[in-house]
């Protein structure tokens, strides 16, 4: 049975408070999960202001004086949860201001949700590519106030669901500096919420993105992510592509079983070097 969603306050939306385990249609959480220390760190929940309430948001940063590069991190279908706050905190122990909003706050908690097409039909369906893009502003806006985020240096990074908004934002805001999507959809059919996909836009897309895919991905297939590798390179965008052989979907994803510890440390050694090479470090 599939968990009931909170109705939106007739008064406006405010957040609730972030999850700390992991989203229950996710289980069985593997051990091999990785859970990194606050050692040395500033780590938590945040909230930020946005259009018609508060969302709430999970930030890591170093824990000393100065202000860091600044890295928005975007979650899976599965909220902000553990692994998504873990890879917060990964950033900051690499000197990074790193923050991850949950992006679905308005259309309901996904935490206690046992389905996962219940999520992407009851929730993810009806989160539009306008509101992410203001919440994210509205991220990075609430990051500079904190004086701690250097948004001059500003990058994204996101997985599956966050993966296609990483492109979505690079084509957004013309302020950033760098991207990484991890397997996001580059193809799709328009509607009301997502009128646009990113094969769509690719004139927009004046950061350079590093796209990470596997090869053996059954629900993007590599046909679509190649043709965007090519319409990026005849437009002349700064942007790369690099497709796993024989690797899922959620490669990245150390809790699941489709975790693959080889190709996960590689993506990552490629994101910090993107994100150094590209004036985010």
């Amino acid at each position: 049975m599939n968990a009931v969603l909170p109705k939106p306050s007739r008064r406006g939306f405010v957040a609730t408070s972030l999850f700390g385990g992991f989203c229950l249609a996710s289980e069985p959480v593997l051990a091999q999960a990785i859970t990194t220390d606050t050692g040395g760190l500033v780590a938590g929940e945040v909230k930020i202001p946005v259009k018609g309430g508060s969302m709430a948001a999970y930030r890591a940063m170093p824990d000393r004086a100065g202000s860091f590069p600044t890295v928005l991190v975007v979650q899976e279908i599965f909220g902000v949860h553990a692994h998504i706050q873990d890879v917060c905190r990964r950033l900051a122990k690499q000197g990074y201001f790193a923050v991850a909003p949950e992006l679905y706050f308005r259309q309901g908690d996904v935490s206690k949700m046992t389905d996962v097409q219940a999520i992407i039909r009851e929730v993810v369906a009806k989160v539009s590519d306008e509101q992410v893009m203001g919440d994210l502003d509205a991220t990075v806006a609430w990051a500079r106030g904190t004086r701690k985020a250097d948004t001059r240096k500003l990058a994204i990074t996101g997985f599956c669901w966050g993966g296609r908004i990483t492109w979505m934002y690079a084509a957004h805001n013309q302020s950033l500096k760098a991207g990484v999507a991890w397997y996001g959809r580059v193809v799709g059919q328009a509607n009301d919420m997502t009128p646009k996909h990113p094969s769509d836009v690719v004139d927009k897309i004046n950061a350079p993105v590093l796209g990470l895919y596997g090869g053996a991905d059954a629900g993007i297939p590599n046909d679509g992510v190649l043709a965007l590798g090519e319409a990026l390179t005849k437009a002349g965008k700064k942007s790369t592509i690099i497709i796993y052989p024989d690797t899922p979907h959620a490669f990245h994803a150390d809790y699941r079983a489709t975790y693959r510890k080889d190709k996960a440390e590689d993506g990552w050694k490629q994101l910090l070097s993107w994100f150094k090479s590209h004036g985010v470090g």
